[in-house]
């Protein structure tokens, strides 16, 4: 298996980086139980910071990972902010720890006094080597709570990101919050009302494994032959048709930081951009666009983004601030 197997795009395995977030759901035995974890792997870098925030709402609990050689950094406590004012379970952990300038006893200080947690707590790892993977693992078992949730309650399932395919429409990713998902079963956006037949619904493993059925508390894909990416939106609640479940309280919106007028060369192909533009916005929910006009350069999409990347070196593990966790207990919510 390739290192960074989880990074796609070509500048994350460029710069070992975490530009996008990825879901992952994994099957592991502990105790003589199986266990199955639903994990996501998220940016660290406070540029990213969106990333981060849609997978708050889908998770139960947090990896905090400090770089053994830098300590904590205003990234570290932006994130960790985050986690905490959702309520989520904290596992502090030193990573890089192999490296010749880790400082542990003084970044373990460090991590005491932010979350006040007792140094024993505090897990040392290594993305490089492979240290301490087994404990991360069984923490995230032992100390993050099983997903709530009632299986036999009408679906609610939070939209946390999407991708548009060419061929196959857009592929939207959820965590199902209460009930569950069945193959060709009739859903509904409750944003926007639209009800879709689910086609083909799975997991997301190394990639999508297409399912029958996706339970309550677990991470997974579904695919309706939509092809209006307005007709989808991140943080919209699905749900089963005909039912009255409630919307989901999903996430903040982005705060533009950065704006830019993007301009056709010729007028006609208008319409082409503003297509391309919804696309990007699918893969990007950071981004959102409005119609401007100029009467020297005709229509264009006002685009408005977050701060521009800045690229840093980090680890191939997760990242080195944080990643956030759904850790899920097939054989007591599924």
């Amino acid at each position: 298996m390739q290192a960074q197997v989880l990074d796609d795009m070509d500048l994350e395995r460029e710069k070992g980086i975490t530009i996008k977030s990825h879901a992952i759901q994994i099957n592991y035995p502990y105790k003589g139980e199986q266990y199955v974890l639903n994990l996501i792997d998220t940016p660290g870098h406070v540029d990213f910071s969106y990333e981060v925030s849609r997978a708050l709402a889908a998770c139960e609990g947090a990896l905090l990972l400090v770089d053994a050689s830098q300590g904590i950094q205003a990234q570290t406590i932006s994130n960790l902010y985050l986690a905490i004012d959702n309520n989520l379970e904290i596992i502090p952990v030193i990573n890089k720890i192999d490296m010749d300038g880790a400082m542990i006893p003084e970044v373990t200080d460090q991590i005491v006094d932010l979350i006040g947690c007792k140094p024993e707590e505090i897990l040392h790892a290594s993305g490089k080597s492979g240290i301490g993977i087994f404990e991360i693992l069984t923490a995230i078992i032992e100390r993050i709570p099983a997903p709530k949730g009632d299986p036999n309650a009408p679906l609610q399932a939070l939209i946390f990101d999407s991708v548009f395919n060419s061929f196959r429409g857009i592929i939207i990713y959820y965590r199902i919050m209460n009930g569950t998902i069945t193959r060709g079963q009739k859903v509904k956006f409750i944003a926007t009302g639209q009800e879709y037949d689910a086609t083909e619904i799975g997991v997301l493993k190394l990639g999508m494994e297409a399912k029958n059925h996706v339970g309550c508390g677990d991470v997974g894909y579904i695919i309706t032959g939509i092809k209006n990416a307005k007709e989808v939106k991140v943080g919209d609640t699905l749900t089963s048709s005909g039912s009255m479940a409630a919307r989901i309280n999903g996430f903040e919106e982005v705060k533009p930081m950065v704006f830019a007028g993007i301009f056709p060369v010729e007028t006609d192909a208008f319409e082409e951009l503003r297509d391309c533009m919804e696309k990007l916005q699918l893969n990007d929910a950071s981004l959102t666009f409005e119609l401007e006009t100029s009467q020297a350069l005709g229509f264009s999409e006002k685009k408005k983004i977050p701060p521009t990347p800045v690229t840093l070196g980090v680890v191939s593990f997760v990242e080195t601030v944080v990643s956030f966790f759904c850790a899920s207990i097939f054989f007591i919510f599924c």
